[in-house]
């Protein structure tokens, strides 16, 4: 028995690795989210019952531990040297003359790259297996993010490898799509913003806690492989495709050329299409592809003499602010818009920059009329940098009492970054709502993407999210480039995603403040949708992680007479409206709400979390008079004084353990 469930958790492992490969790297995916996820909670479920064959390099075991205290230093296996720049053709072609001259009168072939703007990160792998992984530092030096790496999915656990031990560099980015829903997230909660894709993956590799890094969808592109701190392959090319062989993600926009005007030709081809990129690039790299002629060509001080960062020109620029006006996004915030005076930056005409929000603007104290310094990022809307003239006759914004798009009533909650337009019905969010409720981490419908979703709220077919499971083969097959197989798949999959969990539904919703976690959260302690519509302020608030900010949100939705209506549409439409709630009933602690602050010894929140619960208890988000008993470790937060303020007994994780039995 034990063999025979050890390699069903074996098959579901290639398989799930398989998977992610093909989702991550290669981006063919070949099953619908719902059948990955049934794969993994299978796996998941195996490896809780069986523990002895839990092994580091599971998919499951991406995300795990406690939070960190700090990182340690590591030095390298050789130094991760920074490149010279060449900020223009001439700058290249004398780079191109000092390689000829090295070379004397060799024949010599360059590689050229796109030069991603991230973070440098070296992974090294000891049988097969990642054994730690550590940022570029000051390339001598870096720091240990080994636990933070493993949460990058596009980033192998395991390789197969006839080499015993081998290093792995590469880099660490962040997509555009990813950057502008984090900095959209941070405004909503009033947070300082991001100044780039760049900063946010670096930041995001560094935090303290692997559950974070894993929730900021990071990407790591490999470039080199190393044996013993030096490269393993004759030539910069076979080192490439040896690393896509082995399932690392490699960035398939490169070129072996054979002269100088070949790297010319790429650089000004990608120039031109770098808008079309899904990421960042500041430039192309070009690198002498044979290694010896590497070793002949040798380093300066600081950087190699056989490659150089050819750069891109800078994108930014100065112009006026002519106006600002409000966007509607899909939870109906309203987000400032500075509509300027057409400038070329980079050799794109810009004439919007995203102002975020009302504290942005009071923080860049810019008025309508002002010069101001505007720096583009990709297919992100451009943002203002700074002010640095005053108009003559400049005038400040106002945020609009009504929705400029439906009439709407705005309102900004106290405590909050963000103004919204509450009616549900606003023709500016459906878009944007149907987009999400589609998504991966939602109701995961594969195929319905921006095109198709534009032709569907554009002819009036789809006015809100219940639409969709309303829609026939023949309504599709109406749609500009949709033949009878497509659309026939796209509602097989519009109809599997009846049967996603009870989590991903709530997600789906879009209420504000509720992402994944928090929708798992809630599930799990109420087990119904109905019973979370109709569960009170005071009750919300006794779930982790739901405080006053979120359960208002929850309680505005749900007393919503056109969101209300929106729900009975989906449960008639056939939505999973209830989940399995995993505590144990008649535990001793059936009937206590516990709320945990601070870090615990030995525990992660998470595991004190899931002991209570198997117990019979409650875990609460913030504290109340409801509370039972408030678990205190070291640095506990505000929650600790609120507890003594309201008499709760506090006890530390001993007395939690003994409790519990």
């Amino acid at each position: 028995m034990s063999e025979s469930v050890r390699q069903r958790i074996e098959h579901l492992r290639d398989e799930i690795r398989r998977h992610e490969y093909l989702y991550y790297v290669l981006d063919q995916p070949e099953i619908t989210d719902a059948e990955f996820d049934r794969l993994v909670r299978e796996l998941q479920e195996l490896e809780k019952a069986h523990p002895e064959f839990v092994t580091p390099d599971s998919p499951t075991q991406r995300v795990g531990g406690k939070p960190r205290e700090g990182f340690v230093k590591v030095r390298h296996s050789s130094p991760m040297l920074s490149l010279d720049n060449a900020l223009n053709e001439n700058e290249f072609r004398d780079f191109d003359r000092r390689v000829r001259e090295g070379l004397r009168g060799e024949p010599y072939q360059y590689v050229t790259e796109l030069k991603l703007d991230g973070l440098s990160m070296a992974v090294h792998y000891r049988d097969g297996l990642v054994s730690r992984a550590i940022t570029r530092g000051d390339g001598a030096v870096g720091e240990d993010v080994t636990d933070n790496a493993r949460t990058i999915h596009t980033l192998p656990l395991r390789v197969k490898s006839e080499l015993p031990a081998f290093e792995v560099r590469g880099e660490v980015i962040m997509h555009l799509r990813a950057f502008e829903r984090l900095n959209a997230e941070r405004a909503a909660r009033g947070l300082p913003l991001y100044a780039n894709p760049r900063n946010s993956a670096a930041g995001s590799l560094r935090v303290l806690e692997p559950a974070i890094t894993a929730s900021r969808q990071l990407e790591y592109y490999a470039y080199l492989l190393l044996v013993d701190g030096q490269p393993y392959y004759e030539t910069h090319w076979e080192c490439l495709e040896a690393l896509a062989r082995l399932g690392f993600k490699v960035n398939k926009n490169r070129r072996l050329c054979n002269n100088v005007d070949d790297v010319v030709a790429f650089y000004r081809e990608w120039e031109e299409k770098r808008e079309t990129l899904a990421y960042e690039i500041d430039g192309v790299v070009v690198k002498v592809n044979a290694i010896s002629q590497q070793r002949k060509l040798g380093f300066t001080a600081k950087a190699p003499r056989w490659a150089i960062a050819f750069k891109y020109a800078a994108r930014q620029a100065e112009t006026v602010i002519d106006n600002i006006e409000v966007q509607v996004g899909r939870t109906g915030t309203l987000t400032p818009v500075a509509h300027l005076r057409p400038v070329n930056v980079g050799g794109v005409t810009v004439a919007r920059a995203t102002l975020h929000n009302e504290d942005e603007i009071k923080r860049l104290g810019v008025e309508i009329g002002d010069t101001v310094l505007i720096e583009r990022s990709g297919d992100v809307i451009p943002k203002v940098v700074r002010v640095t003239k005053q108009g003559e006759h400049r005038r400040p914004f106002q945020m609009p009492k009504q929705c400029p798009v439906c009439n709407g009533d705005v309102v900004r909650e106290p405590g909050e970054a963000a103004s919204r337009c509450i009616n549900t019905n606003c023709p500016a969010r459906l878009k944007e709502s149907i987009l999400h409720f589609a998504s991966r981490s939602a109701m995961g419908i594969d195929g319905l993407g921006d095109a198709l979703v534009d032709q569907l709220v554009d002819r009036g077919m789809v006015r809100n999210v219940a639409d969709l499971f309303d829609l026939t083969v023949e309504d599709l097959t109406k749609l500009d480039r949709m033949g009878t197989k497509s659309a026939k798949k796209l509602i097989d999959n519009i109809e599997r995603s009846k049967h996603v969990p009870l989590p991903r539904v709530l997600n789906a919703l879009g209420i504000p403040f509720v992402g994944e976690r928090t929708a798992a959260l809630l599930a799990e302690a109420f087990g119904s949708l109905d019973a979370i519509a109709h569960a009170d302020r005071e009750e919300l608030q006794r779930v982790e992680e739901v405080g006053p900010k979120v359960s208002d949100s929850i309680r505005r939705f749900f007393d919503e007479s056109h969101n209300r209506e929106l729900v009975e549409r989906l449960r008639v439409a056939g939505l999973q409206f209830t989940y399995e709630v995993r505590r144990k009933p008649g535990g001793k602690l059936e009937g206590k709400t516990f709320v945990l602050t601070g870090t615990l010894p030995n525990l992660t929140r998470e595991e004190a979390k899931s002991r209570i619960e198997a117990a019979g208890g409650t875990v609460a988000g913030s504290v109340s008079r409801n509370t039972d008993y408030v678990v205190a470790g070291e640095n506990p937060g505000s929650k600790l004084d609120k507890a003594r303020t309201l008499g709760i007994p506090v006890i530390d994780e001993a007395a939690l353990l003994e409790m519990i039995g």
